[in-house]
């Protein structure tokens, strides 16, 4: 009997080793689709990944709870200038080794792995989309149910009224998905659709209604269900395309465009729709992730002027979106006339905003008309949003009534950064509210902390505190590696949780932690030694975000002792020094002779206190920004507007370093390009910085900005 129960806890043994090892399932990638440029290795699963399109790559998995990833690149430098991993809220640095990065998951997890910065339609990205267990229980002898099995299928599946239609996991169905003209109709399973249509990439034909022209395209569809899909569209085309279809469910399904001249690849489309719920979702757009309009029917001047059909009731929410180009979402067009309302974003991470404009800047929102459009759009809600990479929160512009009633905005989280350029609410714009929108260091109070603009007959902004105030501070001086830093919630609040991540993959819990960065990598490992510290406040379901940078460094840069700012130059007047009395510590700035070649300011920078600083600036133009003798930072590529928006995208160039408290000289150089910059009160570029006693925010000057162009 004692033999017998030995044996069988022996063998109960083995049945947890093998759930242990099991917890993570990947399916067989086929022949046709498989990549080794990402080996990925999930709890001791090791696989290849899918080429998804353009050069993106993804990996669906099943994962029960947390997991240990790894990446191994097949270019043994790819990592050399950092690795990113997205969302942020997940405080995810891995640990690398040559071309193999490693990190741990806590469960069902969608990520963007990629490059710092490397986030456009040329970037080589890496999607790990991670799913609860297929619990379905669906084979191939299920009844009434069309199966598609593993391995990769030739066709493009037309349902019919009262389909279910199911996609294996390692199913992949080379053609379209098309729900035309039919009702209660589910697709389910793990399985991929992968479209790559006859479209011509060099015009825009992605807007046609007719079927086998989209990933996914829904004509009249009633009560269509899709989960667990994963839809990559490979040509310029809209990816999931929504005419006068309703009670539309959207969960835990994937939607993944690129392609090489990056254009006209919406994510998903409503013309006329509605009643749709998006939930769990994953979405990457070579264009807006999410456009509302009332039709489309080309661009002919008849076709642009028919009225269209409403379109209400959508709930886009706990999902991830990302875009090389455009907007998260854009409501109308010109010329367009329709109608539109009730619309909920909420608990979204928007990883990635597109960089640019076309006629206007992008934006997380974008409701646009113009003279010959007659547009209504009303009671839409922005809640619970961490923006990454963003551009700006919002572009609300129109020009006739009825125009834009109620947009509320609450809860807004910018994730480590500032939007590129103003916001703008203008004509006939009333009802909107921004509650607990922090952006740029600090919630908002006033226009100007957005910022925003106000035009044209625009109603006044309501502005709110938010749910509770989550200000946060660290010690004072320079943070070296491995020595402790304690973090403080400025005004903590009974009922309360706040856990800390501090950017190196460490966290912590409390009002009041201690914490010790162990390097001075940076949160991206490229060296710059800045870390993405958030803390997330939590209490009965609300969650509350807010993201600070701390610069480890392993010395700080003296402040000047040369030639500086005199009481006798009357063209540079002089900045405050630490320790004097009056005035505030910012820039103080001359003018460089011209010799036609550019622009430039030469300067001095007042330093508040000892500590790890990073200065911002934002620039569509190709520029340097140089601090005392610290190697300078250059502007990324340079990336062009779009739709005859003259100009370049504006873009941040980083510096981040140990400073002491004093003047240091800085330099920022722009070599000629059309006027599309980001100017600060005065005058000047847009700069921003931040520091153990300054969270993120404009530069004060003590002087006026004296501008050369050259």
């Amino acid at each position: 009997m004692t033999r017998w129960i030995a044996c069988a806890l022996l063998i109960l043994a083995g049945c947890v080793q093998a759930l242990a090892a099991t917890r993570a399932s990947i399916a067989s990638i086929p022949e046709e689709v498989r990549s080794g440029e990402f080996i990925v290795t999930i709890d001791g699963h090791r696989t290849p990944v899918v080429h998804a399109a353009s050069s993106y790559y993804l990996l669906n998995f099943d994962v029960n709870g947390p997991a240990t990833v790894s990446v191994r690149a097949a270019d043994a430098h790819f990592w050399d200038r950092g690795v990113e991993i997205q969302p942020m809220r997940y405080g995810i640095r891995p640990v690398r080794r040559g071309a193999t990065i490693t990190f741990r998951i806590p469960g069902p997890v969608k990520l963007s792995v990629s490059r710092p910065g490397d986030h456009f339609a040329d970037a080589e990205m890496l999607f790990l989309l991670g799913s609860p267990p297929d619990k379905s229980g669906v084979t191939g002898r299920t009844p009434r149910l069309r199966y598609y099995g593993p391995g990769v299928h030739h066709e493009d599946i037309e349902a019919k009224s009262g389909d279910r239609i199911y996609l294996a996991p390692g199913a992949v169905v080379f053609g379209s998905l098309n729900f035309w003209q039919v009702h209660d109709v589910r697709v389910f399973g793990r399985g991929m659709v992968i479209y790559d249509g006859p479209q011509d990439p060099l015009d825009d034909s992605g807007w046609l209604h007719v079927p086998a022209w989209h990933c996914m395209a829904m004509d009249h569809a009633q009560r269509v269900e899709v989960d667990g899909i994963t839809c990559v569209t490979r040509s310029r085309t809209w990816q999931v395309q929504m005419t006068d279809s309703h009670g539309i469910g959207f969960y835990n399904v994937n939607v993944i465009g690129g392609e090489a001249h990056d254009a006209n690849q919406d994510g998903l489309d409503w013309i006329g729709s509605g009643d749709t719920t998006v939930r769990n979702c994953f979405i990457r757009a070579s264009d807006d992730d999410f456009a509302i309009q009332g039709n489309w029917d080309g661009y002919t001047e008849e076709a642009m002027r028919a009225p269209g059909a409403d379109v209400s009731n959508i709930t886009i929410e706990d999902s991830v979106v990302s875009t090389s180009i455009s907007n998260t979402l854009r409501v109308g067009w010109p010329k367009k006339t329709f109608r539109s309302a009730h619309v909920t974003l909420r608990n979204l991470d928007v990883i990635h905003s597109g960089f640019g404009g076309c006629v206007v800047p992008f934006g997380f929102v974008e409701m646009w008309s113009d003279a010959e459009g007659r547009e209504s759009h009303t009671d839409y809600r922005f809640e619970d949003i961490r923006l990454e990479d963003f551009y700006a929160l919002a572009q609300l512009r129109m020009v006739n009534p009825p125009g834009v009633q109620g947009v509320v905005f609450r809860n807004i989280a910018a994730m480590d950064g500032v939007g590129m350029v103003p916001s703008a609410v203008s004509g006939p714009v009333s009802g909107v509210v921004l509650d607990g929108v922090r952006l740029a260091g600090k919630v908002a109070g006033a226009n100007a902390d957005v910022p925003l603009e106000v035009s044209g007959g625009a109603a006044p902004i309501e502005y709110g505190p938010g749910l509770t105030d989550a200000e946060w501070t660290y010690a004072l001086g320079l943070v070296r590696p491995r020595e402790k830093v304690t973090f403080r919630v400025t005004t903590p609040v009974a009922g309360w949780r706040y856990e800390w991540l501090f950017g190196d993959g460490a966290s912590a819990v409390g009002p009041v932690v201690q914490h010790a960065f162990l390097d001075a990598e940076g949160t991206l490992l490229d060296g710059s030694g800045r870390f993405r510290v958030l803390l997330h406040a939590m209490h009965a379901g609300d969650e509350v975000w807010v993201s600070r940078g701390v610069v480890v460094a392993r010395r700080v840069a003296a402040a000047a002792v040369a030639e500086g700012p005199g009481t006798g130059d009357s063209a540079f007047p002089p900045c405050r020094k630490s320790g004097d009395k009056g005035g505030a510590p910012g820039l103080c700035v001359r003018s460089v002779p011209g010799n036609g070649r550019g622009t430039e300011w030469d300067g001095w920078l007042a330093i508040p206190s000892d500590g790890g600083y990073t200065l911002t600036l934002l620039t569509s133009r190709k520029a340097t920004m140089m601090l005392d003798d610290l190697p300078p930072a250059h502007s990324p590529e340079l990336r062009i507007q779009v739709c005859g928006s003259l100009g370049d995208a504006v873009q941040p160039v980083r510096i981040s370093a140990g400073l002491r408290a004093g003047l240091h000289r800085i330099r920022i150089q722009l070599e000629p390009g059309i006027e599309n910059e980001p100017m600060r009160a005065g005058g000047g570029p847009a700069l921003y910085w931040e520091g153990p006693q300054t969270p993120l925010e404009p530069v004060p000057a003590s002087a006026e900005f004296h501008l050369t162009a050259r």
